[in-house]
């Protein structure tokens, strides 16, 4: 084993050292630049560009590609203007198609959509002119929003909400946007005498050719929000921020059933009446207040139900608006990328889920609680503070976690956070220093180490990871190594796995030569190989290894992609384990796995993917396969059926046969982005749960909606008695800025 280990490092070794010759193209000192136009007016929001204010401002065009021929032209035109006056920015974009309206596509009118599966525009604002910061609004060509805040192109905020507007329209010559921003919406320095340039960017996605074009071009391996690559508006006059208060109440209307399913228990019923509210005060361009009272979560998506079969603790996302912002800055961690790059552990010190949810992701009530976050270009700081209500199964609890980091040099910050959960008789404590450093456009460092004390045992624990990252459009090469001791205790976090150390080395290969094969159809081969070792940190034995290789990895011209690979595995179980509720017994395994990947191009009127993987598992068999198929005839009516299956062949102790499904399905009907009806069901054999989640949202102001929500769920529980929850609710809010 240790040879192995030794051949995996020569091997990561030897293509760093081949990989230094394929470095992504630095900057452009010479930044492409828009001028702004003032408009003694309001303008009318149709999403039409035909108002005389437009012809004050110059356009700006050519385009040029990102993918899939970085540096050519644009195929496809897009030109844009910017316009102001003392309330709003205004944008609009002209995307050109020779295809037309018939050329667009979009699979839903969800808010904060993917944008794998929509045309759509995009554009990123750098008020500071630091580098590093964005503030992103993009939209599709049926006027469904998006927007995120980034920082450094790592850390992102994607479920952040701003206040701001945008419509469209769709012609036989092509699409436009026409977007309004509030000037309180966006951060920039205190206006002085002199007129502002900000760094910008404006992307444009055509998915039926898949091809992104920028305003500013950057290397295909990044994003727009990687803001040294942007461009600039010159000329723009922000008006001086005003008291910048926005206050959003909400009332809301429940019943609420509960059946043991044990004979002779009656049902428990319930109805109840709740206000509360919160508000956001934009103390200055750097500094946000938010305080939230009697805090509810009724409109949050739920859960989707996860058959697990690997040792690793599943992560579920959250899912709840006030948590989601500013997650970035609390919830920073070093660990697994989304292209699965980097390893399969987690640490995150903090994490939101471990408020207001107990362990089966069912709510507990909050009496309120209050967050201040500070950004700038020198330093980052925040503090929340939240109040558990007592309830049956949890006491009264207070959360705390204060975060502190400093910027330096390119791209560069070093940080702390504290987190601190107190009940009656007992209170944890951790503590986290972190660091991320840009040691070039291609290199990327970043670590922490973090301890725990108090909780159960009262034992101090402790962890640690450190990440290396090269990344160029040819190459993405990583190495990563962790610790986590048995009595680390992140109450208020997330870690994969406990009394553990490991070893993560891994590669990934872009190629898009001339010796790619059918080019029509491919437009890149992406082979991989990622070798995971896991030691037992208490005793220092080889407790887990894993060798990932994927030889063929397809990713086809408009969208899809398919691969192959095989994991050999070894496992040591130093203790029984359970996949799925079969019993594993202690001792050493080796097995081969198989997998089989293909996904279509999700933009399209009908797309699938799947996943199959087989081989040997412990001491058995076992067949795995995951099945989506999506129906999208419109934006305005989509739906997708799903089925996960797990079929253990003479797997444990006794040897098992047993097959586990899953299935669900969501559909969603829209009349426009501001009313939808969302549904979705879900079914699970291990555990004979059933369980669906009906809600209609109509934003009938921006930002201000009214919910109608129908919850259910069922199992059986380990009396064979079936118990359910119902819920009905009906919730409203307003937002209003002051």
């Amino acid at each position: 084993m240790r040879r192995r280990l030794y051949t995996g490092f020569m091997l990561f070794l030897s293509i760093a050292a081949i990989a230094q010759d394929a470095a992504i193209f630095p900057p452009d000192p010479q930044k492409r630049s828009v001028s702004a136009a003032k408009a003694e007016g309001m303008l009318k929001i149709d999403g039409r560009l035909d108002e005389p204010f437009w012809g004050l401002a110059a356009p700006a065009s050519d385009f040029i590609q990102v993918e899939p021929m970085q540096g050519e032209p644009a195929r496809q035109q897009t030109e844009f203007r910017v316009l102001y006056n003392r309330q709003f920015l205004y944008v609009g974009v002209f995307s050109r198609d020779s295809l037309g309206r018939k050329a667009l596509r979009a699979t839903d009118f969800k808010r904060d959509f993917n944008t794998r599966q929509h045309d759509h525009i995009s554009l990123a604002f750098d008020g500071f002119r630091d580098g590093r910061n964005a503030m992103v609004f993009a939209a599709n060509a049926y006027g469904v929003q998006r927007d995120l805040l980034a920082s450094d192109d790592v850390l992102y905020d994607v479920d952040w909400d701003g206040l701001w507007r945008v419509r469209t329209s769709r012609t036989d010559s092509g699409w436009v946007a026409e977007m309004a921003i509030p000037w309180q919406t966006l951060r920039y320095p205190k206006p002085q005498d002199s007129l502002q340039t900000w760094g910008f960017n404006l992307t444009r996605s055509r998915r039926s050719s898949n091809e992104l074009s920028a305003f500013s071009p950057f290397p295909r391996i990044l994003s727009s929000t990687r803001m040294e690559y942007a461009g600039v508006i010159e000329r723009l006059e922000p008006q001086p921020p005003g008291a910048n208060i926005r206050i959003q109440p909400y009332a809301l209307f429940s019943y609420d059933r509960y059946r043991t399913g044990k004979p002779g228990d009656a049902d428990e019923e319930a109805t109840n009446f709740k206000p509360g509210g919160e508000l956001k005060w934009a103390i200055n361009t750097h500094t946000v207040l938010d305080l939230t009272v009697n805090t509810d979560f009724a409109q949050a998506d739920a859960d989707r139900q996860v058959n697990n079969v690997n040792r690793f603790s599943v992560f579920f996302p959250e899912r709840r608006q006030f948590f989601l912002e500013n997650a970035s800055l609390f919830g920073f961690h070093v660990g697994q990328q989304p292209d699965l790059s980097g390893g399969s552990m987690r640490i995150q010190p903090f994490f939101s889920r471990s408020i207001g949810l107990d362990a089966f992701g069912r709510p507990i009530p909050l009496d309120g609680g209050g967050r201040l976050v500070h950004r700038s270009a020198k330093q980052n700081y925040g503090a929340m503070a939240i109040r558990q209500r007592a309830s049956e199964n949890s006491p009264l609890t207070n959360f705390f976690v204060g975060r502190y980091s400093r910027n330096f040099g390119a791209q560069n910050r070093i940080g702390g956070l504290l987190t601190a959960k107190t009940q009656p008789g007992s209170a944890t404590v951790v503590s986290t220093l972190d660091g991320f450093f840009r040691l070039g456009e291609s290199h990327s460092f970043s670590a922490l180490a973090t301890h725990s004390s108090g909780g159960a045992g009262n034992k101090p624990g402790f962890a640690g990871m450190a990440q290396y990252f090269y990344t160029t459009n040819n190459w993405k090469i990583w190495l990563t190594n962790s610790i986590v001791t048995r009595n680390y205790n992140p109450e208020m976090g997330f870690v994969s796995r406990k009394d553990v150390m490991s070893v993560t080395p891994g590669v990934f290969w872009y190629y898009r030569g001339k010796h790619l094969p059918f080019r029509k159809w491919i437009r890149a081969f992406e082979p991989s190989f990622f070798p995971e070792y896991y030691w037992q940190a208490s005793s220092g034995k080889l407790i887990e290894a894993q060798w990932w290789f994927v030889p063929l990895w397809f990713n086809m011209q408009k969208g899809g992609f398919w691969g192959y690979g095989w994991n050999p595995y070894f496992q040591r179980l130093t203790e029984p384990f359970r996949p799925l509720g079969i019993p594993i017994a202690e001792g050493n395994y080796r097995y081969l796995r198989h997998q089989l990947y293909y996904n279509s191009d999700p933009s399209k009127f009908i797309s699938l993917s799947a996943t199959l993987e087989w081989g040997t598992y412990f001491d058995g068999r076992l067949f795995s396969s995951d099945f989506r198929v999506q129906l999208a005839p419109s934006p305005h009516f989509s739906l997708t059926g799903r089925r996960n299956r797990n079929r253990f062949d003479g797997v444990g102790t006794p040897a098992t046969d047993k097959t586990i499904d899953l299935y669900s399905l969501e559909g969603r009907l829209a009349l426009n982005p501001r009313l939808q009806l969302i549904a979705f069901y879900q079914q699970n054999s291990e555990n004979q749960a059933k369980n669906y989640n009906i809600r209609l949202s109509w934003e009938y102001l921006p930002l201000s909606y009214l919910y109608i929500v129908l919850n259910n769920a069922s199992f059986e529980n380990s009396l064979d008695f079936r118990q359910s929850e119902d819920h009905a609710i009906v919730k409203l809010s307003l937002l209003r800025q002051l």
